[in-house]
């Protein structure tokens, strides 16, 4: 029985570890190895996801059986100043992907939003990602279009995909 639950490690050790392991076969043929590690350490680091949760108040979600940990999300209410929550992570291992891990994620985040009286849910996918059809199966759709100057001189390429809840 897979179970939703707060991330409470300081280190996001489990987060760190899925996004390691699956960013390579997310991103490999998308993105160059220089972009892929730039964007795993200003992400992914220790010190970036403590100041994720603590500053930007980002909330951290991990999807797990018995122990282990096989899936992560990360959402922020208001996002923009509107009553919109982004979802900025959304992770799942590759062999428990198409298990329904995912919409249990997007559902314990759409809960958790209408709580606080959010009219949608808003996130950013990359142009190329095949997760964008997974979004649209769930309800969202492509919004707009985003090119986002990350520094180092890369950019993320994203389409802005929205649902209402």
């Amino acid at each position: 029985m897979i179970v939703i639950q707060r991330n409470t490690d300081e280190n996001f050790t489990s987060i760190r570890t899925i996004a390691a392991a699956l960013w390579p076969i997310a991103y490999g043929a998308i993105l160059s190895q220089e972009q892929l590690d730039y964007m795993m350490e200003m992400m992914y680091s220790v010190s970036s996801l403590k100041l994720q949760s603590s500053t930007k108040k980002h909330r951290f979600i991990l999807a797990k059986e018995e122990e282990t940990v096989l899936g992560f999300a990360s959402y922020e209410f208001n996002h923009g100043k509107k009553p919109k929550t982004k979802i900025h992570k959304i992770y799942i291992l590759i062999n428990h992907q198409g298990k329904g891990i995912g919409k249990s994620l997007i559902n314990f985040i759409v809960n958790e939003a209408k709580e606080r009286h959010q009219k949608g849910l808003i996130l950013n996918v990359n142009k190329k990602n095949i997760a964008i059809r997974f979004y649209e199966n769930i309800g969202f759709a492509i919004s707009n279009e985003e090119v986002i100057d990350i520094g180092n001189g890369f950019v993320m390429d994203d389409f802005v995909m929205e649902k209402a809840i």
